[in-house]
C-alpha cells in the first residue's frame, strides 16, 4: 500500500537538500530515469582510456569524469583539465580531480576556454548547457575527438509544461542543430544518434529538488512562485502512484580533420 505524506512536508525535503555537484543519488526510490542506449559512460571511459590530453567542459563536479577515470587500469591520462561556471561546483570539482592531477578552471559557459589552440586530443562534455563549438574546434589537436552527451530539445516537455503551460517547440537543442553547428565550426560528425527516456516522479518533493537541481526545466522555478501548480501536481501523483516525462538526450561524436 502508498504511504501518503503530507505535501508541505516533501515540498520541505526537496526544497532544503543540497543541489551542488552531479550527484543524483537522492532520487533513489523517488524518481527514476532510462539511461541512454549508447552507455555514455563507458564510451567515455574508453575514449580517455586511448587519450594523453582530455578537456571535460562544463564539469559539475567532476563525478562523471572522475568515475570513468576510476574503471581505467592505467589511471588519468598525462593532462587532465576541466571547467566549471559555478563556484559550488568548481570547489567540488577541485576536490575530486585533485588526487588525479587534474586542473579546474572556473569559466562562465559562453566564454573563451583559457587554453591554448590543439590543447587537447580529447574533449567531452555531459549535458551542456551552452555548446560553443568554435572554442571545441580551437584546442582540438588535428586528428582530435569531441564526445559529448547532450540534453535535447522538449527534455522533460511534459513536466515543465505542468507548471508553465504550453510553450513555443524550439530546435535550439535539437541533434540536426547540434550536428550543423558542429560542421560549421570545421568538425567531421562520425556519430549522432538521440533517444527520448523515460524519467518517472514518485513525489513532488523528487520534483521539486529535480527542478532546483535542473535549472533550465523552469527558468523561473522557485517554491513560492509555483506553490499552487504544484499542490495539483502532488495531488495528482498521490491518486496515480507518479508522474511520467521524457527526457531528450543527444550523442556526438566528432573529430577535428588530421
Amino acid at each position: 500500500m502508498a504511504v501518503h505524506r503530507a505535501f508541505d512536508e516533501l515540498v520541505a525535503e526537496g526544497a532544503s537538500e543540497p543541489v551542488a555537484g552531479w550527484d543524483f543519488s537522492w532520487f533513489a526510490g523517488r524518481a527514476t530515469e532510462e539511461r541512454p542506449a549508447w552507455g555514455y559512460s563507458g564510451l567515455l571511459a574508453e575514449a580517455i582510456a586511448g587519450a594523453g590530453a582530455v578537456l571535460d567542459i562544463q564539469t559539475g563536479g567532476a563525478e562523471v569524469l572522475a568515475g570513468a577515470i576510476s574503471r581505467l587500469p592505467a589511471g588519468p591520462p598525462a593532462r587532465l583539465a576541466a571547467t566549471e561556471s559555478w563556484p559550488p561546483n568548481v570547489a567540488l570539482a577541485r576536490q575530486r580531480l585533485a588526487p588525479l592531477a587534474g586542473t579546474v578552471a572556473r569559466v562562465a559557459d559562453p566564454d573563451p576556454l583559457p587554453f591554448g589552440d590543439a590543447s587537447f586530443d580529447l574533449v567531452v562534455s555531459r549535458h551542456p548547457t551552452v555548446v560553443v563549438w568554435p572554442e571545441i574546434a580551437r584546442v582540438l589537436r588535428p586528428g582530435g575527438r569531441y564526445l559529448s552527451q547532450q540534453i535535447g530539445a522538449g527534455s522533460n516537455r511534459e513536466l515543465y509544461e505542468y507548471l508553465m503551460g504550453p510553450q513555443p517547440a524550439s530546435p535550439a537543442r535539437s541533434a540536426e542543430r547540434a550536428a550543423a553547428a558542429a560542421r560549421a565550426a570545421g568538425l567531421v560528425v562520425d556519430r549522432l544518434e538521440e533517444q527520448a527516456l523515460r524519467v518517472e516522479f514518485g513525489d513532488i518533493g523528487a520534483v521539486v529538488y529535480f527542478l532546483r537541481k535542473v535549472l533550465w526545466t523552469v527558468p523561473d522555478f522557485s517554491v513560492e512562485r509555483y506553490r499552487d501548480k504544484l499542490a495539483v501536481l502532488h495531488a495528482e501523483i498521490e491518486a496515480a502512484g507518479g508522474f511520467t516525462s521524457h527526457a531528450q538526450r543527444v550523442l556526438v561524436d566528432a573529430r577535428r580533420p588530421a
